[in-house]
Formats: structure tokens, C-alpha cells, sequence
């Protein structure tokens, strides 16, 4: 899949109905009469509350780590933490959330080993990680999964070391397996190099009985195949997938996996172009469109499966392709369903999610003023509407208008809110000067120092998502000024930076972070 979409849109498929087939999404999500008891977290000490009395009541603990502004925590808001069934269930376990933007969420990020917004993890009563779980799992999973851990669900390491060594491994097992998110396990459980191959592997030991699961782990390895790997299950995969792809109630229990690496399967099946790739794309895409005019699924799952198919017919074109070759009804119906999507929504979290993705589809489609248009007329409808500014700026990137780009960039750092947000806008808006206007020495240098003042007042600022932003600030300052050009401007930032990371304690991790800002 492109850069850009499952980031906008993984959620999406989170809003499937929750045990209830048939029901329309315009139905998904009855009105709350009460909601989850989240215990806000933000340093080490609520964290230990929180596993103390998780301990203390013998209940799992769920972790989930978001902010305000992403597409994906919105459509967990929009569809999951707000029905009463998740409500009611939340009652059995201890749920901690972590707003990236709180003081201390970033070393707690840290402590955790999750990066990507959102992300959820269910630990035992004792502590320990059962599972965790990115934001495109559907809700029944994640109510499965949670059961489990109510259960007594054994922790992912142990259930991974038993399937590798042909253990016993029952069938809650399996679907943990199966549904962990290996793409968010930050090489906890295995090298992200060596997944495709764990995962085959996994899939080719799941029981018979287990098939679900194992054409989950199978497609998952598929996914992480990189060009030249060899193929997961060998010559009998193609036609295997291909059975799923026309089987309506099999190809919608793998919707999630679908729907977010339709593209990376086809590739990972057939990397050339020609008939196989064309039979497999076409079998693909029919899958996908009954995904998409499927009415028990949200707008946003509707939304990801047409999204997944431009992908699909832009397979073998040029990623860069501002205006690529695609069936006119296809990018009609793009046209179609966006503005459909934008007159239907009135809830605020469904529209952060859905419209942000709708938009990056338009312009991925070559619709590019429709694209500009959407965001524009929901600026003042978003609760983050920097978000859809840094939108803005990307589009005006992409058509070569240099000062369009800055002005966005600009405003969407300006209009950005929370420490951990800031310095990441602030990171996106140094990195669009250095690349668009290298030779305004004053902006880059004001910006960047703006930034870096910041990140000084911050606890914190040098853990996880903020020290990751402001490395970007330093490798992009390091390659501009890299011919010898700028350095009384970097010597400038250099001064501001040292008193900063003088005070940082030599043990603490953000020391070296700190230090090395400027080293490229």
C-alpha cells in the first residue's frame, strides 16, 4: 500500500458490526448510557497504580496509547470505545489510556515499545503482555481477545515459543497469533527482516482445524514479503488466495488484512506485470468492491475498500504519478463516495477519520482539487484541523506549488496543539523549508530554533514519537548544511541545543538523543 493511506485509514475497518451480522452501519453504534473509566496516564507512577490494582482485583489491563489528531484513534472512538457492549465489558478490566500530547506519554511510550498511534495492548493481571492489537483489528477480535485475557490468556512470548517448537497450542491461541499486530511489535517477538518467513512458517503449522487463522497468518506473510523473498507456502498460495478472494463470507472475515495490504499481497504473488498479476489484481478488486457496498460495515471499512482498489490499478504505474491511468468508473466512484461520506457523517471522530482518508484517496485517484476541496470545506468542522492543513501542504508539495506547501505547513504548525504534536508539525514544517526554500537561511533558522525552544521546555522531549521529531529536525539541518553551506546558522542551533542536553543526566536515554541531533 502506499505511504500515507493505512496510516490515514487502518482504522477504518475497525468499525465492522461487533457480533451483530446485518446490522447497517447508520445502526453500528447505539447510543451510549454510559462510558469506559479510563485512567488517565501520563508518568510512571499512574502507570504502577494502574498494574497495582490490576493486580489488586486480579483484572487485564488495556493500554491505549493515541492522540487527539489521528485518524485511527478517532475511528476507535467512533466505533468501538463508545458501544455499550465494550462499555460494559471494560468493567472487567483496568483501562489506562495515554494521550501522546500528556507531559510524560512520550518516556512512557518508551517504556511500552509502541510508536505508532493507536495501539493497544491487553496485559495480565500480573503484568504481563498477552497481546497487542494496531488499530485495524476488527471490534469481535478485540472483545475476543479481551475475553481471553479475562480468561487467563497465556502471554504472547510464551504462546509464540510453544508454536515454534511444535507445542501444544490451542485454538485462542492460534487467533492470538494470529491477530497480533506484527507490524507494531517493534522486534519484540521476531527481526521485522525475519516476519515473512515466521509467519509462513506459523501459518503452514496451524492446525486444520484452525483455518481461519492460519489464512489470517498466511496473508499477514504475504504482506511482509519483500521483493525477491521467496513465496510463503510455495506454488499452492496463489490459487489458495485466489479461493478466498471469491468466497464472500471467507474474504469478509479477512476484511481487515485485505482491505490494508491488497496491493503488498498481489506484489508479494505476482511481482510482474502481466496476465497472472492482471487475473489476480481483477479477482482482487472484485473482492474489495463487494467490501466496499457491503452494509454491515462502517463508512469508513466501505471508504478503505474502494481506497484499496485505486491502489490496486495504480500497482504498476509510477508511485509518483500525479495523474495516473485508471477506469473512469473507478474514479468516479471515488468522486462518488467522498462526498457522499462528507454529506452523512455528523459525528466528530468518525469524520476525523473518514474524510482525512477520503481526501489522500481523491488525490491519490489524480482528483487533486476535489482532494484540496473536501479538506478545505472541513477545516472548520475538525476538532484537529492541522492535521487536514499538513494535508493540504503534502497536495500542494506533490503539484510543485512550493509556496502553497510552506503556507499550510506553516499554518498547520501554528494551528498544531500538545507538546508531543508541536514538535512533530514543527519537525514537518523545518523539513518542507529545507527541501522547498533551502536558501532562506532566516526562516529555516527561526523555525528550527522555534522548535528546539520548545523541545527545552519539555520533559520528555527527547523519548520516542518528540525525540524521533526532532531527529528529523537535526538529519534534515545536517544534510542542508552537508556542502559546507550554513554553518554559522547551525553553530547558532548548536548553542541553543547544548545547555539542554548539558542538564540531561548522563543515564538518561535522552542524553544521547540530545547529543547526537546534529550528527546527521
Amino acid at each position: 500500500m502506499r505511504p500515507g493511506l493505512r496510516g490515514l485509514m487502518a482504522a477504518g475497518v475497525l468499525a465492522a458490526s461487533l457480533g451483530l451480522p446485518g446490522l447497517p452501519a447508520q445502526a453500528a453504534n447505539p447510543p451510549a448510557t454510559s462510558s469506559v473509566a479510563w485512567l488517565e496516564a501520563s508518568a510512571q507512577a499512574d502507570i504502577d497504580r494502574a498494574f497495582a490494582q490490576g493486580k489488586g482485583e486480579n483484572k487485564p489491563v488495556l493500554v491505549y496509547w493515541g492522540a487527539k489528531w489521528c485518524p485511527p484513534c478517532n475511528q476507535l472512538k467512533a466505533t468501538l470505545f463508545n458501544r455499550q457492549d465494550f462499555i460494559e465489558r471494560s468493567r472487567s478490566f483496568v483501562a489506562v489510556h495515554i494521550d501522546g500530547d500528556a507531559p510524560g506519554a512520550q518516556k512512557l511510550g518508551a517504556h511500552f515499545k509502541v510508536r505508532g498511534y493507536p495501539t493497544l495492548i491487553l496485559f495480565s493481571p500480573q503484568g504481563q503482555e498477552i497481546t497487542r492489537l494496531p488499530g485495524e483489528a476488527e471490534p469481535t477480535q478485540v472483545m475476543n481477545l479481551l475475553q481471553q485475557g479475562l480468561a487467563g490468556g497465556r502471554p504472547i512470548k510464551a504462546v509464540l515459543a510453544d508454536a515454534r517448537s511444535g507445542k501444544a497450542v490451542n485454538a485462542n491461541e492460534w487467533r492470538t497469533l494470529a491477530f497480533y499486530s506484527w507490524d507494531t511489535d517493534e522486534a519484540q517477538l521476531v527481526p521485522a527482516a525475519e516476519r515473512a518467513a515466521l509467519l509462513g512458517r506459523l501459518a503452514a503449522a496451524c492446525p486444520p482445524a484452525e483455518a481461519d487463522s492460519a489464512t489470517r497468518l498466511l496473508l499477514k506473510a504475504l504482506a511482509a514479503t519483500e521483493p525477491g523473498q521467496p513465496v510463503p507456502g510455495g506454488a499452492a498460495t496463489e490459487p489458495r488466495v485466489r479461493q478466498l478472494l471469491a468466497d464472500a463470507a471467507a474474504s469478509r472475515r479477512q476484511m481487515d488484512v485485505l482491505v490494508n495490504y491488497a496491493p503488498d499481497i498481489a506484489r508479494a504473488l505476482a511481482p510482474k506485470a502481466g496476465p497472472a498479476q492482471t487475473a489476480l489484481v481483477q479477482a482482487t478488486d472484485a473482492a474489495l468492491a463487494r467490501l466496499q457496498g457491503d452494509a454491515t460495515l462502517s463508512r469508513g471499512d466501505q471508504f478503505s475498500a474502494l481506497s484499496a482498489r485505486v491502489d490496486l490499478a495504480r500497482l504498476d504505474q509510477p508511485e509518483d504519478s500525479l495523474h495516473p491511468k485508471l477506469p473512469k468508473p473507478l474514479v468516479q466512484e471515488v468522486k462518488t463516495l467522498a462526498g457522499r461520506m462528507d454529506r452523512e457523517i455528523t459525528d466528530g471522530f468518525e469524520r476525523q477519520a473518514v474524510i482525512t482518508g477520503a481526501a489522500h484517496t481523491l488525490a491519490s485517484a489524480g482528483l487533486w482539487q476535489d482532494s484540496n476541496a473536501l479538506l478545505e470545506a472541513n477545516l472548520a468542522k475538525s476538532h484537529s484541523p492541522y492535521y487536514l492543513m499538513s494535508q493540504l501542504g503534502g497536495n500542494a508539495r506533490r503539484l510543485g506549488d512550493k509556496p502553497g506547501a510552506l503556507r499550510w505547513y506553516g499554518q498547520a504548525w501554528d494551528k498544531s496543539v500538545g507538546p508531543a504534536t508541536r514538535l512533530q508539525w514543527g519537525a514537518n514544517y523545518v523539513s518542507a523549508l529545507v527541501e522547498l526554500a533551502p536558501q532562506d537561511e532566516g526562516s529555516i533558522e527561526k523555525t528550527a530554533g522555534k522548535v528546539l525552544a520548545e523541545a527545552s521546555a519539555q520533559d520528555g522531549a527527547f523519548y520516542e514519537r518528540s525525540a524521533r521529531s526532532l531527529q528529523k529536525v537535526g538529519s534534515q539541518l545536517a544534510k542542508w548544511s552537508s556542502q559546507g553551506h550554513h554553518q554559522a546558522v547551525i553553530g547558532r542551533l548548536q548553542a541553543q541545543l547544548a545547555p539542554v542536553c548539558a542538564k540531561l543526566p548522563a543515564a538518561d536515554g535522552q542524553k544521547a538523543t540530545c547529543d547526537g541531533l546534529f550528527k546527521g
